[in-house]
């Protein structure tokens, strides 16, 4: 079980102070080192998971963290240096005046955020009962062991035990609970996540999970004796947004190897530690046409790219240059725990690969032949510290995180702590781009148009940029190594949402856009449709029949275009409708009238008589529950 606390600086940049010391922030240094050609710089491993440790292991392990940690004084200021003197004077002096907001909000003019937020929730009711603010949480993306509701939920927790029936909260006991992570929830709410309808999107998912679970075919990787144990059946996805919205679906709890999906990890660690121009010098960027574990080299002597086996045993000595340390598991479980706050390393399965990976000790000699590795490297040391990486067992939910801090430019979506400079993951998805698929790379890169990276294991770790990562998961391989259910998935999702990187955004006919608020434009276009039919637009109405716009959209009042048009004697707009559209034209709005009661009130006598021919000509098609249930949502879309 993982625990996480959310980021001081978050916590305290939302303070209503104008000076804001970030007293629990660290001082990071992001700049690469760079390594003189002069003589071979060693590094030792200890010092490599050290730095790494001090970068991220702190979130994960709370313990850690200690308020007697010495930090310089920063502050972020709104106003000058002088201005800054003067206010401080006027609050020693007690005679600091509080903004005009400030004021009405204290007298309770003004709504804070969080009765804001009860009065969302609460729809009118005086107490909420927890299940339905979990309930609602819940359908924003965010899950209640969420890092950063650590303290709301806490609270929430103590605050229950104290009521009298330990089920619902008054508005002060709400506001008690979440006033810790108000922005958060604020955001969630109003659905300004990159995902706004998120359990629309996630029903796509299901849709997408459960077309890919029906295909048969490919086999279980038996070269290693670990991996022949799965099920051909094993099928699951996990995403995680860069918002930390979250989404499982199948067999995501099943613990399985890394294998080649570490990879771009590792590459990333090696660039965030050294830089692009000292890894490169090492390795190649271009994709190598061959097989990933050929014993073949560039025209330099250089593995083709660090997504091969070549390049990645070539990766792992920069990331352990001297290899000082022998085998140890904790060398492993600190590097996972480092960068993707999970850790899980089994002797057996280090073992089982360990045993099996003749291949990898022929490309190891190979390379130290080549002399590939920086002067000094113990290449057998190198290729257990490879075997242990290769064999960390992750879940599909865990993985999808390390793919989200990728999306998120190197900051994890769920504790906000950087875990690898913006370089090394622009470098490492532009790699997995063009060479993360074996065989498929530019199959793949064509029809997807994805960074992703496949495993032995059945695994593939997809990435849509500034979005969201996904982790697919299914044992049964293709004959190029990639999982057959994973392959189908991404596909599948690519044509259904316009992820793709060259999808246009502004013009798209048939995708779906997730990332866009369907409230928003739900409520655009009903308002375009009725404006149009009170000013009698024609041409409008016409283009928005041929966009395959839905003619009889209600407003609020259940009010329809034909309604608008009968109202106001627009005989075109309602020959229109009639004609070319087919709508209803006995729709009836919240006080029961049709367009022909509009037309009589209003004496627009020419619309009633087009109106009669079609009442008279006119049979309603029998209504059923379904169709009532239709009818109410598609009034209660126009509302949202």
């Amino acid at each position: 079980m993982l625990h996480f606390r959310v980021s001081t600086v978050l916590k305290e940049f939302f303070q209503t102070t104008l000076k804001r010391p970030l007293s629990g922030s660290r001082q990071k240094t992001w700049l690469p080192t760079r390594h003189c050609s002069s003589g071979a710089v060693s590094v030792d491993a200890r010092a490599v998971c050290s730095r790494l440790t001090a970068l991220h292991v702190a979130v994960h392990r709370p313990a850690l963290r200690t308020a007697s940690r010495a930090v310089p004084f920063r502050s972020y200021c709104t106003k000058p240096e002088g201005a800054v003197e003067l206010d401080e004077q006027l609050r020693k002096d007690g005679v600091a005046s509080e903004a005009p907001s400030d004021k009405r909000r204290n007298a309770g003019i003004l709504p804070s955020l969080e009765d804001l937020l009860f009065y969302t929730v609460a729809e009118g009711q005086e107490k909420i009962p927890a299940h339905k603010f979990l309930t609602a949480l819940k359908a924003t993306g965010l899950r209640t062991g969420d890092p950063r509701l650590k303290e709301c939920m806490e609270i929430l927790k103590e605050t229950l035990k104290n009521t009298s029936d330990g089920v619902t909260l008054d508005r002060h006991q709400f506001k008690k609970c979440v006033q810790s992570n108000i922005v958060l929830l604020t955001q969630a709410f109003r659905k300004k996540f990159v995902i706004p309808d998120f359990q629309s999107f996630t029903s796509h998912i299901d849709e997408l999970y459960e077309n890919a679970k029906n295909l048969s075919g490919g086999q279980v990787a038996d070269y290693i004796p670990q991996l022949a144990k799965f099920s051909p059946d094993l099928w699951a996805v996990s995403l995680c947004t860069v918002d930390g919205q979250r989404h499982t679906v199948g067999d995501t709890k099943v613990p399985f190897c890394l294998q080649s999906c570490v990879k771009p990890l590792k590459y990333a660690v090696a660039v965030h530690d050294h830089g692009t121009e000292y890894v490169h010098s090492f390795i190649g960027k271009e994709p190598s046409g061959l097989r990933f574990n050929k014993l073949f080299l560039n025209e330099e002597d250089k593995p083709h790219n660090p997504m091969v086996n070549a390049g990645a045993i070539v990766c792992t000595s920069l990331i352990k240059v001297k290899a000082v340390i022998l085998f140890s598991p904790c060398v492993a479980n600190i590097f996972l725990l480092c960068v993707m706050g999970v850790s899980c390393f089994l002797f057996g399965r280090f073992q089982s690969e360990r045993e099996s990976g003749d291949r990898n000790f022929a490309i190891g000699y190979y390379l130290k032949e080549k002399k590939c590795f920086p002067e000094g490297t113990d290449m057998t040391s190198v290729l257990d510290f490879y075997f242990q990486l290769c064999s960390i067992e992750v879940t599909c939910e865990s993985a999808s995180v390390m793919a989200a801090t990728l999306a998120n430019g190197g900051i994890c979506p769920i504790t906000g702590e950087r875990v690898l400079s913006p370089e090394a993951v622009r470098n490492t998805l532009s790699l997995m781009h063009s060479c993360g698929m074996y065989d498929f790379s530019g199959q793949f890169a064509f029809h997807v148009g994805l960074p992703a990276k496949s495993g032995v294991a059945g695994g593939i770790l997809l990435v849509v940029p500034n979005v969201m990562g996904i982790m697919c998961w299914s044992p049964p391989l293709d004959k190029l190594g990639n999982s057959v259910r994973g392959i189908q998935f991404c596909t599948d999702l690519v044509e259904l949402f316009n992820f793709h990187n060259y999808d246009n955004l502004r013009h798209f006919a048939k995708k779906h856009d997730p990332r866009r608020e369907g409230g928003d434009q739900r409520v655009k276009s009903v308002i375009n449709l009725l404006f149009a039919a009170y000013t009698g637009d024609v041409s409008a109405l016409r283009r928005f029949a041929l966009s395959s716009v839905d003619m009889e959209q209600r407003d609020y009042d259940s009010r329809t275009a034909l309604h608008v048009a009968a109202a106001e004697g627009h005989t075109e707009v309602v020959r229109f409708l009639l004609e070319a559209c087919k709508v209803n034209p006995v729709p009836r709005d919240r006080w029961g009238n049709t367009p022909m009661d509009e037309a009589v009130q209003f004496g627009h006598h020419d619309v009633v008589t087009i109106l009669q021919h079609y009442h008279d000509n006119y049979s309603p098609p029998p209504a059923s529950a379904a169709d009532n249930n239709k009818s109410a949502e598609k009034s209660l879309d126009s509302l949202l």
